[in-house]
Protein backbone atom coordinates (compact mmCIF):
# COMPACT_ATOMS: atom_id res chain seq x y z
CA UNK A 1 0.00 0.00 0.00
CA UNK A 2 2.53 2.36 0.72
CA UNK A 3 4.94 1.67 -2.10
CA UNK A 4 1.32 2.38 -4.20
CA UNK A 5 2.25 6.53 -2.79
CA UNK A 6 4.09 8.81 -5.44
CA UNK A 7 5.61 12.05 -3.47
CA UNK A 8 5.48 15.09 -6.22
CA UNK A 9 8.11 17.75 -5.34
CA UNK A 10 7.00 20.63 -7.96
CA UNK A 11 9.99 23.00 -8.75
CA UNK A 12 12.33 22.12 -5.76
CA UNK A 13 14.45 24.95 -5.50
CA UNK A 14 17.19 23.17 -2.89
CA UNK A 15 18.71 19.99 -3.40
CA UNK A 16 19.12 19.54 0.29
CA UNK A 17 15.28 19.52 0.85
CA UNK A 18 14.90 16.92 -2.01
CA UNK A 19 17.77 14.48 -0.15
CA UNK A 20 15.68 15.31 2.82
CA UNK A 21 12.08 14.44 2.00
CA UNK A 22 13.78 10.80 0.28
CA UNK A 23 15.06 10.18 3.78
CA UNK A 24 11.61 10.58 5.02
CA UNK A 25 10.36 8.03 2.91
CA UNK A 26 12.40 6.21 3.57
CA UNK A 27 11.51 6.25 7.49
CA UNK A 28 8.43 5.77 6.24
CA UNK A 29 8.04 2.80 3.95
CA UNK A 30 7.67 5.24 0.56
CA UNK A 31 9.97 4.50 -2.47
CA UNK A 32 8.63 6.60 -5.61
CA UNK A 33 9.44 10.27 -5.71
CA UNK A 34 8.77 12.55 -8.95
CA UNK A 35 10.17 15.96 -9.38
CA UNK A 36 8.63 18.84 -11.40
CA UNK A 37 11.57 20.53 -12.99
CA UNK A 38 14.91 20.61 -11.96
CA UNK A 39 15.71 17.29 -10.19
CA UNK A 40 19.61 18.03 -8.85
CA UNK A 41 19.20 14.76 -7.04
CA UNK A 42 22.59 13.84 -7.56
CA UNK A 43 24.25 16.87 -5.92
CA UNK A 44 26.25 16.87 -2.97
CA UNK A 45 23.54 18.33 -0.81
CA UNK A 46 20.72 15.69 -1.71
CA UNK A 47 23.04 13.05 -1.28
CA UNK A 48 24.50 13.96 1.60
CA UNK A 49 20.73 14.76 3.22
CA UNK A 50 19.40 11.74 2.14
CA UNK A 51 21.40 9.35 3.86
CA UNK A 52 20.45 5.80 3.24
CA UNK A 53 17.72 7.09 0.79
CA UNK A 54 19.65 7.82 -1.79
CA UNK A 55 18.39 4.84 -3.67
CA UNK A 56 14.99 6.68 -3.86
CA UNK A 57 16.79 9.81 -5.72
CA UNK A 58 18.72 7.22 -7.66
CA UNK A 59 15.04 6.12 -8.38
CA UNK A 60 13.28 9.57 -9.03
CA UNK A 61 11.90 10.00 -12.24
CA UNK A 62 11.24 14.09 -13.43
CA UNK A 63 8.41 15.19 -15.26
CA UNK A 64 7.81 18.50 -16.87
CA UNK A 65 4.72 19.38 -15.98
CA UNK A 66 1.94 18.32 -12.56
CA UNK A 67 -0.43 16.66 -15.04
CA UNK A 68 2.42 14.50 -16.51
CA UNK A 69 3.61 13.63 -12.80
CA UNK A 70 0.15 12.70 -12.13
CA UNK A 71 -1.55 11.14 -15.24
CA UNK A 72 -1.98 7.11 -14.07
CA UNK A 73 -2.81 8.57 -10.23
CA UNK A 74 -6.58 7.92 -9.10
CA UNK A 75 -6.14 10.32 -5.70
CA UNK A 76 -3.76 13.89 -5.96
CA UNK A 77 -3.37 15.73 -2.81
CA UNK A 78 -1.60 18.86 -2.44
CA UNK A 79 -0.33 20.61 0.26
CA UNK A 80 -0.51 24.86 0.75
CA UNK A 81 -0.15 26.65 4.07
CA UNK A 82 -1.99 29.67 2.60
CA UNK A 83 -5.48 30.64 2.62
CA UNK A 84 -7.86 31.37 -0.43
CA UNK A 85 -10.49 30.73 -2.71
CA UNK A 86 -9.37 27.73 -3.69
CA UNK A 87 -7.71 26.92 -0.89
CA UNK A 88 -10.68 27.13 2.01
CA UNK A 89 -11.72 23.28 2.17
CA UNK A 90 -8.09 22.03 3.14
CA UNK A 91 -7.97 19.33 5.61
CA UNK A 92 -4.90 18.68 8.15
CA UNK A 93 -2.63 15.44 7.82
CA UNK A 94 -4.26 13.72 10.20
CA UNK A 95 -8.31 14.30 8.85
CA UNK A 96 -6.77 13.38 5.30
CA UNK A 97 -4.26 10.27 6.27
CA UNK A 98 -6.67 7.47 6.35
CA UNK A 99 -8.69 8.01 3.19
CA UNK A 100 -4.98 8.46 1.40
CA UNK A 101 -4.15 5.12 2.90
CA UNK A 102 -7.49 3.36 1.97
CA UNK A 103 -7.06 5.19 -1.95
CA UNK A 104 -3.21 3.76 -2.07
CA UNK A 105 -4.58 0.11 -1.19
CA UNK A 106 -6.52 0.19 -4.44
CA UNK A 107 -4.44 2.78 -6.90
CA UNK A 108 -1.69 5.15 -7.13
CA UNK A 109 -2.08 8.35 -4.59
CA UNK A 110 0.25 11.47 -5.31
CA UNK A 111 0.82 13.98 -2.69
CA UNK A 112 2.37 17.17 -4.19
CA UNK A 113 4.93 19.64 -2.04
CA UNK A 114 5.43 22.99 -3.72
CA UNK A 115 8.38 24.86 -4.47
CA UNK A 116 10.21 26.35 -0.85
CA UNK A 117 9.53 30.40 -1.32
CA UNK A 118 5.53 30.40 -2.91
CA UNK A 119 4.21 26.45 -2.92
CA UNK A 120 2.29 24.69 -4.91
CA UNK A 121 0.63 28.12 -7.42
CA UNK A 122 -3.50 27.57 -8.12
CA UNK A 123 -2.86 26.44 -11.70
CA UNK A 124 -0.84 23.21 -9.82
CA UNK A 125 -3.77 23.05 -7.31
CA UNK A 126 -5.92 22.19 -10.11
CA UNK A 127 -5.07 18.84 -10.39
CA UNK A 128 -5.38 17.86 -6.70
CA UNK A 129 -8.50 16.20 -5.64
CA UNK A 130 -8.03 16.81 -1.88
CA UNK A 131 -5.88 19.68 0.44
CA UNK A 132 -3.78 19.33 3.30
CA UNK A 133 -2.92 22.46 5.02
CA UNK A 134 -0.61 21.66 8.75
CA UNK A 135 -2.05 23.57 11.45
CA UNK A 136 0.86 26.08 13.18
CA UNK A 137 0.97 28.66 15.38
CA UNK A 138 -0.12 32.07 13.68
CA UNK A 139 2.87 34.05 14.83
CA UNK A 140 4.99 32.18 12.08
CA UNK A 141 3.02 29.28 9.92
CA UNK A 142 5.26 28.85 7.10
CA UNK A 143 7.09 25.68 7.34
CA UNK A 144 9.98 24.22 5.82
CA UNK A 145 8.77 21.96 2.73
CA UNK A 146 11.23 19.26 3.95
CA UNK A 147 9.27 19.65 7.81
CA UNK A 148 6.16 19.57 6.20
CA UNK A 149 6.33 16.18 4.30
CA UNK A 150 8.03 14.99 7.10
CA UNK A 151 4.70 15.63 9.45
CA UNK A 152 2.50 14.42 6.38
CA UNK A 153 4.36 11.24 5.91
CA UNK A 154 4.36 10.24 9.76
CA UNK A 155 0.32 10.49 9.61
CA UNK A 156 0.24 8.25 6.47
CA UNK A 157 2.15 5.59 7.73
CA UNK A 158 0.14 5.79 11.30
CA UNK A 159 -2.51 5.34 9.54
CA UNK A 160 -1.54 2.69 7.08
CA UNK A 161 -0.72 0.49 10.76
CA UNK A 162 -4.69 0.45 11.63
CA UNK A 163 -6.91 -2.05 10.87
CA UNK A 164 -7.03 -3.15 7.01
CA UNK A 165 -8.88 -0.27 5.33
CA UNK A 166 -11.62 -0.11 3.83
CA UNK A 167 -11.38 -0.36 -0.19
CA UNK A 168 -12.71 2.71 -1.72
CA UNK A 169 -14.24 3.07 -5.47
CA UNK A 170 -12.30 2.36 -8.27
CA UNK A 171 -11.67 6.07 -8.69
CA UNK A 172 -10.65 6.65 -12.03
CA UNK A 173 -6.99 7.77 -13.65
CA UNK A 174 -5.91 11.94 -13.39
CA UNK A 175 -5.47 12.04 -16.86
CA UNK A 176 -8.84 10.60 -17.66
CA UNK A 177 -10.32 13.25 -15.10
CA UNK A 178 -8.34 16.05 -17.04
CA UNK A 179 -9.08 15.23 -20.02
CA UNK A 180 -13.00 15.30 -18.93
CA UNK A 181 -12.02 18.97 -17.94
CA UNK A 182 -10.70 19.66 -20.73
CA UNK A 183 -14.27 18.36 -22.87
CA UNK A 184 -15.78 20.73 -20.10
CA UNK A 185 -14.06 23.89 -20.67
CA UNK A 186 -14.71 23.63 -24.86
CA UNK A 187 -18.22 22.81 -24.43
CA UNK A 188 -19.29 25.34 -21.24
CA UNK A 189 -17.14 27.96 -22.94
CA UNK A 190 -19.66 27.76 -26.36
CA UNK A 191 -22.50 28.01 -24.86
CA UNK A 192 -21.51 30.93 -22.38
CA UNK A 193 -21.52 29.29 -19.04
CA UNK A 194 -18.10 30.11 -18.77
CA UNK A 195 -15.65 33.45 -18.61
CA UNK A 196 -14.02 33.47 -21.61
CA UNK A 197 -11.41 35.85 -20.20
CA UNK A 198 -11.06 33.37 -16.67
CA UNK A 199 -12.86 30.00 -17.61
CA UNK A 200 -10.45 28.63 -14.62
CA UNK A 201 -12.52 30.24 -11.81
CA UNK A 202 -15.27 28.35 -12.44
CA UNK A 203 -13.74 25.20 -13.44
CA UNK A 204 -12.49 25.15 -9.77
CA UNK A 205 -15.81 24.80 -8.27
CA UNK A 206 -16.55 21.92 -10.73
CA UNK A 207 -12.99 20.33 -9.84
CA UNK A 208 -13.90 20.68 -6.20
CA UNK A 209 -17.46 19.05 -6.17
CA UNK A 210 -16.35 16.14 -8.22
CA UNK A 211 -13.10 15.96 -6.48
CA UNK A 212 -15.39 15.16 -3.01
CA UNK A 213 -17.32 12.85 -4.76
CA UNK A 214 -14.74 10.19 -6.65
CA UNK A 215 -15.01 9.64 -9.73
CA UNK A 216 -15.39 6.17 -11.02
CA UNK A 217 -13.80 5.50 -14.94
CA UNK A 218 -17.77 4.45 -15.26
CA UNK A 219 -18.76 8.59 -13.97
CA UNK A 220 -15.86 10.00 -16.52
CA UNK A 221 -16.94 8.23 -19.29
CA UNK A 222 -21.10 9.60 -18.76
CA UNK A 223 -20.00 12.88 -18.00
CA UNK A 224 -18.04 12.94 -21.00
CA UNK A 225 -20.81 12.11 -23.32
CA UNK A 226 -22.66 14.68 -21.90
CA UNK A 227 -20.42 17.77 -22.14
CA UNK A 228 -19.44 16.12 -25.85
CA UNK A 229 -23.33 15.80 -26.80
CA UNK A 230 -23.81 19.88 -25.16
CA UNK A 231 -20.15 20.94 -27.73
CA UNK A 232 -22.55 19.28 -30.79
CA UNK A 233 -25.70 21.21 -30.00
CA UNK A 234 -23.70 23.89 -29.47
CA UNK A 235 -22.03 23.70 -32.85
CA UNK A 236 -25.40 22.58 -34.26
CA UNK A 237 -26.98 25.86 -33.01
CA UNK A 238 -24.25 27.87 -34.38
CA UNK A 239 -24.18 26.54 -37.89
CA UNK A 240 -27.95 27.06 -37.69
CA UNK A 241 -27.82 30.69 -36.61
CA UNK A 242 -24.91 31.29 -39.52
CA UNK A 243 -27.04 29.68 -42.03
CA UNK A 244 -29.78 31.84 -40.96
CA UNK A 245 -27.74 35.24 -41.13
CA UNK A 246 -26.75 33.86 -44.91
CA UNK A 247 -30.28 33.41 -46.35
CA UNK A 248 -30.98 37.01 -44.60
CA UNK A 249 -28.05 38.49 -46.40
CA UNK A 250 -29.22 37.42 -49.56
CA UNK A 251 -32.82 38.64 -48.97
CA UNK A 252 -31.24 42.04 -48.40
Amino acid sequence: MLENIRIVMVRPRGSGNIGSIARAMKNTGLRELAIVGKARTRSFWARAMAVHGRDILSEARCYETVRAAVADCTLVVGTTCRSGLYRFHSRTPREVAGEIAAAAASGKVALIFGPEDHGLSNDDLKHCQLLITIPTHPDYQSLNVAQAAVICLYEIYVASLDEPVKQTIPRARAEDIERLYDRMRRSLLKIGFLHPQNPEHMLFAFRRILGRTGLEERDVAILTGLFRQIEWYANKGLKVTEEKEKREIKIR
